[in-house]
């Protein structure tokens, strides 16, 4: 039977502690990028890509997720009374992008264990898990694709990227079949997090995942792995050596443009990335920048 994917899960429970301390008392997810949370973007997503029902899984501290997406009837009130109409609509925004639901993790026991607490919210069906530390351009369409992908194929499928081998060891990688299709490839096995000399190839798993329910009877019974937490790529290493069962696992290759927001440079490189691409930042921000990276090869006086 076929499913029209509707649900998104977001998973948002993490600590952020490599962002210390701006992440003492605010959550990860609402760190800005330019002038919107990194939250935003992600749901934004969802929903360009026909998923209207969000569930984040979120942990403590994490209220102004919710306050986020929330009315706030006192400055929405206070705007419209200043005729301050723009700044009104970019506040309303969040506010109707989607049918969002939120759940407890309760324990950081790992992504996995994080994706196992929305199966009462999803049920048997399809659904996508979207990572908030990865940030897709809204230009190149990711999670449409993989979503037709998933369609097409009844299959869950992961995004794939390609990274230099020496950064492999930063995600899980993919041993991969060719296709009749250039973009996308089947996925013999996964490995979380290998080292250069061991990994299957440079296929790197990103944060996007469109998944067939039976993620979930597979999560159950997942031991902890690496790093002492269950983890989804695990998870899906089981999915994809069962393919009698479960359809096995694809992985739509992505060639577009991700901004990585759970480091640091990356995080700053996206801003400056987005707000040089913005009409109404870019046409000051890039000269200006031009001229400051000139004066840093300049000689010092």
């Amino acid at each position: 039977m076929a499913y029209h994917i509707t649900k998104a899960v977001i998973p948002a429970a993490g600590l952020g502690t490599r962002f210390l301390p701006a992440t003492k008392a605010m959550p990860k997810e609402m760190l800005p990028v330019v002038d919107k949370p990194a939250i935003q973007y992600v749901v934004e997503e969802a929903v360009a890509a026909g998923l209207n029902d969000v569930l984040m899984v979120t942990g403590r501290n994490k209220y102004a997720l919710e306050n986020h997406f929330d009315r706030v009837a006192e400055l929405e009130a206070t705007l419209e009374a200043k005729g301050d109409l723009a700044k009104l609509q970019r506040v309303q925004e969040s506010t109707g992008l989607a049918d969002l639901h939120y759940t407890r993790q309760g324990d950081p026991k790992g992504l996995g264990h994080a994706v196992l607490q929305a199966k009462m919210h999803v049920g048997r069906e399809p659904f996508a898990v979207l990572l908030g530390d990865d940030l897709i351009d809204a230009r190149d369409p990711l999670l449409s694709r993989m979503i037709e992908v998933q369609q097409a194929r009844r299959t869950s499928v992961v995004a794939l990227m390609e990274v230099d081998p020496s950064q492999i060891h930063l995600y899980g990688a993919a041993a991969v079949e060719l296709t009749d299709e250039e973009d996308v490839v089947r996925i013999t096995g996964l490995v979380e997090k290998p080292s250069a000399e061991t990994a299957p190839s440079n296929y790197a798993i990103i944060g996007r995942y469109v998944l067939r329910p039976e993620v979930f009877d597979v999560l159950e019974t997942t031991a902890p792995g690496k790093g002492g937490e269950i983890q989804l790529t695990d998870a899906l290493q089981r999915l994809a050596v069962a393919p009698d069962w479960t359809g096995g696992v694809y992985g739509v290759v992505f060639r577009g443009r991700r901004y990585d927001t759970g480091d640091k440079i990356d995080y700053i490189k996206a801003i400056v990335q987005l707000a040089c691409d913005r009409d109404d930042l870019g046409p000051e921000l890039r000269p200006w920048l031009m001229d400051f990276v000139a004066s840093l090869s300049a000689p010092v006086k």
